[in-house]
């Protein structure tokens, strides 16, 4: 943690805004909104109703729950939700008694494809009667989601669009920052990524009067009175003001991290471009500019690595990939969508060589807790799922770290 950081944590003390509000908290949301709409910082006397705000919240999870509630999304309703991602942009569809309806990908961005996306509305509304209620690309690993075509389906049918670009903070389409296309936009400052709050999100808003009905609901739903008045469910969602504090020490640094994270996957495309059967994941479209929030690659099934023999042997009984010790024993060896052996063998080799590296998300159409929700499938997701890895990428990670990441992945293959 740097001095920016430790001044802003020192004031919240100092001035006793240990809350989940405070000064920090305003400031924060106001760097926030400069950033992710830069014309408000060119002339903020001209700011209006209908500019893009920002809410600072406890995690982007909350940001998805609360963009859903201003969608008017509630029990019986459907939401098209990208399958590849973190089961943070479909857990809350859940938490309002709606059902996700679960699309596949595009085999270049690994994005939500278009167009199985607009043939599954249609046939949800064929099959129901009744239009989803909101649409959720993902912006996978950072990577930017085909945001045009996306808008040009919502706008279709009618239906808004909640933009997660948790993984996205900072990632661009056709120069535009990535949450601010759609009705919301969600942010995540979780501790891995482009920035940090320790834990924290935020919801991009179209108004000042959405910012204000959405702090409503994340402030339990007060209503105006000298006592406590509830006539709405409400939730205990704002930033603290601590968590802002670091934020904003944060937001001083994070043109060198967007940077520094590009540099990086820079790097891996050159060191791994020579290795036959492994391949780093990059921007096909030049309209994209993906802040690489963490680096990826795919390996051929049939691409050999040391040790192979041993992947699956025995059950996980420790956490894996930062779940800081919070893990479930699993009923197995196996499940029936499991990354590919070689796959498991180099995560095994990279582990003990002390690089963490990570299996990329499983899709949630695959995942047994979502085993009887609709899923439009065209084994995009679940192929590159079995055969790809996340490296390391963070600002921590240095040029020689990258030399070493890629030197062992050499070293792994078994020729």
């Amino acid at each position: 943690m740097s001095g920016n950081e430790m001044k802003y944590i020192q004031e919240a003390f100092d001035t006793n805004w240990v809350v989940p509000l405070g000064p920090n908290v305003n400031a924060f949301e106001e760097e926030l909104k400069r950033f992710v709409d830069p014309s408000a910082a060119l002339d903020p006397s001209a700011a209006h109703q209908d500019d893009r705000e920002v809410v600072a919240l406890s995690s982007g999870t909350a940001a998805v729950h609360l963009a859903l509630i201003a969608c008017g999304v509630g029990p019986g309703d459907e939401v098209m939700v990208q399958s590849f991602t973190f089961c943070a942009s479909s857990h809350p569809v859940t938490y309002l008694g709606a059902t996700p309806v679960f699309v596949d990908s595009e085999p270049d961005s690994w994005n939500i494809d278009p167009d199985l996306l607009d043939k599954a509305i249609a046939d949800r509304i064929e099959k129901t009667g009744r239009k989803p209620k909101a649409i959720i690309p993902v912006a996978l690993y950072g990577m930017p989601y085909r945001i045009d075509r996306i808008m040009e389906i919502g706008c279709k049918y009618g239906i808004p669009v909640i933009e997660d670009a948790a993984e996205g903070f900072g990632s661009r389409f056709e120069g535009q920052i990535l949450g601010t296309f759609g009705e919301y936009g969600i942010l995540s400052f979780n501790g891995n990524k482009m920035i940090t709050t320790s834990g924290g999100g935020a919801l991009i808003c179209p108004s000042l009067e959405a910012k204000n009905k959405i702090m409503w609901y994340a402030t339990q739903a007060r209503e105006g009175y000298p006592y406590y008045q509830h006539e709405a469910i409400g939730y205990n969602y704002r930033l603290s003001n601590i968590c802002a504090g670091i934020g904003r020490g944060q937001m001083t640094v994070l043109e060198d991290h967007l940077a520094h994270h590009r540099h990086v996957q820079k790097m891996y495309e050159d060191l791994l471009a020579d290795v036959k059967g492994l391949h780093v994941h990059g921007q096909e479209d030049p309209r994209f500019d993906s802040n690489f929030w963490l680096c990826t690659l795919t390996l051929d099934e049939d691409l050999k690595i040391k040790g192979q023999e041993r992947a699956y042997a025995e059950a996980i009984t420790k956490a894996i990939g930062g779940a800081a010790g919070v893990i479930h024993a699993g009923g197995g060896v196996h499940t029936d969508c499991e990354p590919n052996a070689n796959v498991e063998a180099i995560r095994m080799f990279l582990d003990e060589a002390g690089i963490e590296a990570r299996p990329l998300w499983k899709p949630m159409h695959k995942q047994p807790v979502y085993k009887d929700s609709p899923a439009y499938v065209n084994g995009v997701s679940v192929g590159v799922f079995k055969k790809g890895l996340c490296l390391p990428a963070g600002p921590c990670v240095t040029e020689d770290d990258v030399r070493y990441i890629a030197g062992k992945i050499k070293e792994a293959i078994d020729c």
